[in-house]
């Protein structure tokens, strides 16, 4: 599907891949969260970071010049055609750990689409316009649960270091620019990931300063999650997300 593609139309992958992986991520968690009230909270932020997804697809499928839509476009691709971060496709493992995911994410994306808003592209910077204000209200939410189990009991906050300890290999992916974001920022479209490095990583500093946790001595980097090299973590969830339309090609509800 890659093939004979324009860089746009894979920097819109990259941008609509990151929010439907995590979207699905989240929505393991429907009717299974800690309390009714936080289970419904996670559910909407869910359905957020989906219709983003959608938005994004629907521009990409505009700047293919083959008959694609956003359901191709998420349902008939490998993996290895996947531009997410790595990040996204992680387990959820427990509450702790989706919590510090999500505000791991949410500190870089409402950073990012801040300055999308500035695109050359009119389509794109309304997109990103629209979806800074959910995400961050996706933010306020997880800073808060980063809060109140990093300083909570002495269980909450070992579980919320562990989650922190796992995760934060794949915290630089996001400030790492993929050869299409080069060129992307090069014409104005997306911004220079140099330009929103130090506001990302003050705001996640911060929030795990706040909590009490402590930034592990963890020089390791992993990513490539933008040029299709992925965790075996994405295959799975591929396989179950795409089984129905794979199934049943077309298929309308």
């Amino acid at each position: 599907m890659l093939e004979n593609k324009s860089t746009l139309f894979e920097y819109l992958l990259y941008l609509g891949d990151t929010s439907l992986i995590l979207s699905h991520r989240l929505s393991e968690w429907c009717g299974h969260g800690p309390i009714l009230e936080q289970d419904i909270a996670l559910t909407n932020i869910t359905l957020d970071i989906l219709g983003q997804a959608r938005f994004w697809y629907q521009l990409a499928a505009e700047e293919s010049d083959t008959n694609l839509d956003e359901d191709q476009i998420a349902y008939f691709r490998e993996s290895n055609e996947f531009r997410n971060l790595l990040l996204v496709e992680q387990p959820n493992v427990d509450w702790g750990q989706t919590v510090l995911r999500q505000y791991m994410y949410d500190c870089f994306i409402t950073t990012y689409l801040q300055a999308l808003t500035h695109s050359s592209d009119s389509k794109i910077a309304e997109i990103a316009l629209r979806s800074v204000h959910e995400s961050q209200y996706h933010y306020r939410w997880s800073s808060d649960w980063l809060l109140r189990l990093g300083q909570g009991t002495s269980e909450s906050k070992a579980i919320m270091q562990e989650s922190l300890n796992q995760l934060w290999r794949f915290h630089q992916e996001p400030i790492v620019a993929a050869s299409f974001e080069v060129e992307m920022a090069a014409q104005g479209i997306a911004p220079d990931l140099e330009t929103i490095k130090t506001e990302y990583l003050d705001k996640l500093h911060t929030g795990i300063s706040k909590a009490g946790l402590v930034v592990p001595d963890d020089g390791r980097l992993l990513a490539g999650g933008k040029q299709g090299v992925h965790t075996e973590h994405l295959g799975y969830i591929l396989a179950e997300m795409q089984h129905v339309q794979r199934t049943y090609p077309g298929l309308e509800w």
